[in-house]
């Protein structure tokens, strides 16, 4: 609070003292009271006029500076009215009590806006769950009815089958610590369990797996990494071009196990692989007629800061892009060792 802007509110209360003054000197020279009694008269007017006003304003720049701390020092500002110390002045139990009165109506807004957010995810969660018996269903009987129609159906249920995994794990991606499992896992079982999953879709791109030096295992999740190597498998078939080929390499370094996914496809151009991990960016490869989501690689982002695995891409246009993902090795790990 400024010292001229507190002088401006009180502005009224300054001429209204000032003329109060006038009238009051005009009165005393009338009843003929000496000019030195009315100069020491007014002297002492002004002098307590003006501690008044000081005083004030020294006092609410205190109060206001405390709200502001405590307002600062708040998770959630709009639980200030909660913190807050209930006001002696009249004018502040007036401000008080609409604050306390926005607050509630912001909270039960709130609590209203969650209770629907959590019904629609779990209605979500319970809808994939339902339709994925049926995807289930049709990969089976493709599978006993091998032919070069069921292939091509087998590969595009692969395609549906990662699209409701995507929504899954987007749903549950807020609250991954409700939902994990860390032990220590291969990485060449991952890999090879991923591979298999996409194998229809692998064939039908005539694309070529290679594997190499992934002998190390890791402490992680199984299942959220599955989902996030069947991510990075999809966008290496989606944007494939000729003799098409994924590999998988890992490496020890700096203490921690880097597993680099490879490919020779399209690439991503240098402007837009610093927003890969945009929600919603698909770059120029998705305006080229691959149907890109732009969601792919945000879950990825997401899920490997949940799960503590560092993730870094490069790429370069027509070259292809190499996908890292770094599983630190904790001191459990050492000891093994």
């Amino acid at each position: 609070m400024r010292y001229q802007e507190y002088l401006k509110d009180q502005l009224p209360v300054i001429i209204t003292h000032a003329l109060s003054m006038l009238f009051c000197v005009i009165f005393l020279s009338a009843v003929n009271v000496q000019a030195s009694i009315t100069l020491i008269l007014l002297i002492i007017w002004i002098l307590v006029t003006a501690s008044y006003i000081n005083v004030r304003f020294f006092s609410r720049k205190r109060h206001f500076a405390e709200l502001l701390l405590q307002l600062e020092r708040l998770d959630k500002k709009y639980l200030i009215s909660e913190v807050m110390e209930y006001p002696i002045l009249t004018e502040d139990k007036i401000y008080y009590g609409l604050l306390k009165a926005a607050n509630k109506s912001m909270i039960e807004q709130v609590s209203e806006s969650k209770r629907e957010r959590k019904e629609y995810k779990e209605y979500i969660e319970q809808w994939i769950h339902d339709v994925k018996t049926p995807i289930s269903a049709m990969k089976l009987l493709c599978e006993n009815n091998k032919s070069d129609t069921t292939r091509k159906l087998m590969a595009e249920l692969t395609k549906v089958s990662h699209y409701t995994d995507q929504a899954l794990y987007y749903a549950r991606s807020e609250n991954i610590e409700k939902d994990y499992l860390i032990r220590e896992v291969s990485l060449s079982e991952m890999i090879h369990a991923a591979v298999a999953e996409n194998k229809q879709h692998l064939l039908q791109n005539h694309i070529s797996v290679e594997v190499n030096n992934c002998d190390d295992t890791v402490y992680t999740d199984e299942k959220w990494i599955g989902f996030i190597l069947n991510q990075l498998i999809a966008n290496a078939v989606k944007y494939s071009k000729k003799e098409p080929k994924i590999t998988f390499e890992a490496n020890s370094k700096q203490g921690q196990i880097v597993l680099g996914i490879g490919d020779n496809g399209v690439g991503i151009s240098g402007t837009d692989l610093p927003r890969i991990f945009e929600k919603g960016f698909t770059g120029e490869n998705g305006r080229t007629g691959k149907s890109s989501t732009g969601i792919g690689l945000f879950l990825c982002k997401r899920l490997c800061e949940k799960l503590g695995i560092g993730i870094a891409v490069t790429s370069e246009s027509g070259q292809g892009t190499q996908v890292e993902l770094y599983f630190p090795k904790g001191d459990f790990v050492k000891v093994q060792e």
